[in-house]
């Protein structure tokens, strides 16, 4: 939608559902959409043809699903990256590739104030967090080996409207969703693993400043808010809004405890966000007021 507003012409690559055909609603007659996936490379091949640039999106996501079926995840994340990278080298496109905060992982043994910037080791600690560090670091070897103009953005936990609330999806959504239908809320473990969200307003302005920036070859740039926040207290923000109970479960395997950002070499390039996580989920729920719960 921003890109659209700013007169881009824009083209799809996405595996087909009734929800994507939701999310484009009201303006698909002004975009191309080719449904399939990153994996068929012909498919890849012939529909990156007469583009300039290449936001490399698409993904499997989650990290329960990595933990059920790790090799739908390699074959997704990596491959299809493999597959992106290959067509965007030999046609001289440049290349803007969504890796995640989850490369990271644990055991960085940081100080209460210490934060993760863009240098610190790259310790996956789940299937998924391995597979996007495979891709992460595929597109610096072909910016290193064939000069391919590739961008790394590692987003920490991006949160807001649209965002998917069934199976597999995000832990604000999914709590939002709950509480609408009278669930309980469920926090597993103790609900101390703080993240830092950023609302995905932000993270679009994020994106369109690294287009609009040159001289971002080869580069990795964190983009979050600079803030973490508890999934105990979300939850809890969450259960006095819509009057739903809190249940806790065991803590999940591959779970990371805190993920700090550090985001100052965003701000050097002017990245500022707007919305924080408490006006964030008030957008949520208002928007998911206006949908189906089902």
């Amino acid at each position: 939608e921003s890109l659209l507003k700013k007169g881009h012409e824009v083209t799809i690559i996405n595996t087909f559902s009734d929800e994507k055909l939701r999310n484009i609603a009201g303006f698909e007659d002004k975009i191309r959409v080719v449904f399939g996936s990153i994996t068929d490379t012909v498919l890849v091949e012939k529909t990156l043809r007469g583009h300039d640039l290449v936001f490399h999106l698409a993904a499997n996501v989650n990290v329960d699903q990595s933990l059920k079926d790790p090799k739908s995840l390699l074959d997704v994340n990596v491959m299809g990256t493999f597959n992106i990278l290959e067509q965007v080298r030999a046609l001289g496109i440049r290349m803007i590739h969504a890796s995640t905060c989850e490369v990271y992982g644990d055991g960085h043994d940081l100080k209460a104030d210490e934060l993760l910037d863009e240098t610190a080791e790259l310790k996956p600690n789940s299937p998924y967090a391995a597979s996007k560090a495979g891709a992460d670091r595929l597109c610096y070897s072909y910016y290193k080996s064939f000069g391919v103009n590739v961008t790394i953005v590692r987003p920490f936990n991006i949160f807001g409207e649209r965002q998917k609330s069934g199976t597999f999806g995000a832990l604000i959504p999914i709590l939002v969703r709950k509480a609408m239908i009278g669930e309980k809320l469920t926090v597993f473990g103790d609900g101390s693993a703080t993240r830092d969200y950023l609302h995905v307003s932000d993270l679009v302005r994020a994106y369109e400043l690294v287009m609009d920036t040159p001289g971002l070859e080869g580069k990795s740039i964190n983009f979050g808010s600079g803030k973490n926040t508890s999934v105990k207290d979300i939850a809890e923000y969450i259960s006095k809004k819509l009057g739903a109970e809190i249940k806790h479960g065991p803590a999940r395997p591959g779970e990371v405890s805190r993920f700090p950002a550090d985001i100052s070499y965003a701000q050097s390039l002017g990245f500022s966000p707007k919305v924080d996580i408490w006006e964030g989920i008030d957008r949520y729920i208002e928007w998911t007021k206006g949908q189906e719960v089902a």
